[in-house]
């Protein structure tokens, strides 16, 4: 592991004792009343500007918890996709529904991702806030101002994740002074506040390349991100706005790699398609357990794991057959076929003892003998993701890293704006390098419908699905078992919107309130 990624991680795991005063926030059963500085003296903390630098490190370890079924964020935005789901394979992946009901939208306010997604992005905006809280009883100084910008970017980051999963939610910006029982602030009026706050705070942030840290270049990519969803958002398109921030993240230190892969390799925190990422490594910041979720039991073999993987997690048919045999992302994304371990034997599936064939398309969302499915059937089908690389002799966890924010997808939201401002086909010079870098021919004449086919393909995996759905407005349509139909149902838009978990409105009867 490079000498770079070694420093971040031992620097996040020394300052996090100064960070575990966060209080996970269900608001009514959360004292935010304990101040970060009564517990940490002040004047340890601004002797020089490098310890004002180390502080708030838990506001990015706590992104790891996004990843996995500790907060569940990346999972609940593909799952719910049409891309990637979670079937039931007999009496393995049943888990009380969890699963099938992200893909058949069929959550409620006690859904564990429900539950695990608001908690994960509140103690992200708490422990900013708690940062702030300290920051204001100190003596002002360039450091100190850098590092309110920082951790002011970052809450609105979680703030972003919120408005975009919940819409109306408590908007709060200090940990000191919160209320006991807050209200919901409007949606749109989360958004003005967010984008006000980020665009008044780029002149302390630094123009520089750190992929962990909330630098400028980061600020124009959320930035991007929440003007490109206005419409979603507020009601109102601001297409131009987006297209400002995704032309000052183009211009920055970031290039398309030529392997569609590159951005995804155990060792990616050098890539120079990632702009932001949550760092991950398998002994000292763990999160990352994609593989196990999707490898077969006894893809072990193939990998040389010394644990033994879950088989679950796998494309949907309609992705799958989205792909065309001339698409280098069809193979390089995912697993199929005949299976063999590494020193090249057959691997032997221990269910039907036959040799081990991934069948890349899954018959059902729920398969179990009794409804007539084989064990082969149930155990395997479904193409399983290969696309963050799974390196030899991995563990539970993975070192690579899990890029938020990288610069192939602003090719494609680049594309997106001209094509909502210019008609089908102004986008094209952007789409080009995406689809020629796969194998494919060039773009002509993209429209919304095609980009988003294209995004789907490119993006696999990378938490973007859901969001994009709604912004192109096709969250609600039909797609393959959606509604427990094969050919899929329609539902309403009340879908695009996940409830405040039963546990917090519990805690708080005024997150039943209109918002204010």
């Amino acid at each position: 592991m490079p000498h770079s990624k070694i420093q971040n991680i031992e620097k996040m795991k020394r300052i996090l004792i100064y960070s575990l005063l966060l209080a996970i926030l269900g608001f009514a059963c959360t004292d935010l009343e304990e101040e970060l500085y009564d517990k940490i003296p002040e004047d340890s903390y601004h002797e020089n500007d490098e310890q004002i630098a180390n502080l708030g490190i838990k506001v990015y370890t706590s992104l790891t918890n996004l990843i996995d079924d500790g907060g569940w964020w990346f999972l609940a935005q593909e799952l719910t996709g049409d891309g990637f789901c979670g079937p039931t394979r007999a009496g393995d992946w049943e888990d009380g529904g969890k699963w099938v009901e992200m893909h058949r939208h069929t959550w409620g306010n006690n859904t564990e991702g429900v539950n695990r997604m608001w908690s994960a992005m509140y103690d992200g905006v708490t422990n900013a806030n708690q940062t702030l809280d300290l920051l204001n009883k100190l003596t002002s100084n360039e450091a100190i101002e850098a590092k309110k910008s920082e951790m002011k970017l970052m809450r609105s980051f979680y703030y972003y994740l919120l408005i975009d999963n919940y819409g109306d939610v408590p908007y709060l910006t200090s940990a000191e002074s919160a209320p006991e029982f807050p209200f919901k602030l409007k949606r749109e009026k989360i958004f003005d506040s967010l984008t006000t706050t980020v665009e008044g705070i780029l002149p302390n942030l630094k123009l520089e390349d750190s992929k962990y840290l909330a630098t400028r270049y980061m600020a124009y990519a959320l930035l991007a991100k929440l003007y490109i969803n206005a419409e979603v958002y507020t009601g109102t398109p601001q297409w131009a706005k987006a297209e400002m921030y995704i032309d000052s993240v183009m211009t920055g230190p970031y290039s398309l790699s030529n392997d569609v892969l590159e951005p995804f390799v155990t060792d990616n925190e050098n890539s120079s398609e990632i702009i932001f990422s949550i760092a991950f490594d398998e002994n000292d910041a763990q999160g990352f357990r994609l593989h196990m979720r999707t490898l077969h039991y006894q893809h072990n073999l193939k990998y040389d794991m010394l644990v033994g993987p879950w088989n679950g997690l796998c494309i949907t048919p309609d992705l799958w057959n989205s792909y065309t045999s001339d698409d280098i992302r069809k193979d390089a994304y995912n697993i199929y076929g005949q299976q063999y371990a590494s020193d090249g034997s057959e691997i032997i599936d221990g269910g039907t003892e036959e040799p081990l064939i991934i069948h890349p398309v899954l018959p059902a969302l729920v398969m179990t003998q009794d409804l007539g499915f084989t064990l082969d059937q149930i155990r395997n089908t479904g193409a399983r993701v290969q696309k963050y690389e799974i390196a030899m002799g991995a563990k539970e966890n993975l070192s690579n890293d899990f890029p938020l924010f990288r610069i192939t997808d602003f090719y494609l939201m680049k594309a997106e704006v001209m094509i909502r401002q210019g008609g089908d086909g102004a986008g094209d010079a952007y789409i080009t390098p995406i689809r020629t870098r796969a194998g494919l021919g060039a773009a002509s004449g993209f429209g919304l419908d095609s980009l988003l086919l294209e995004r789907g393909k490119e993006l696999y995996v990378e938490g973007h699905r859901r969001q994009d759905l709604i912004r192109f407005d096709k969250f609600t349509d039909p797609w393959w078992e959606k509604g427990g139909e094969y050919e899929g149902t329609s539902d309403d838009p009340s879908v695009e919107l996940f409830p405040i978990p039963k546990w917090a409105t519990d805690a708080n009867d005024n997150l039943l309130a209109d918002p204010q």
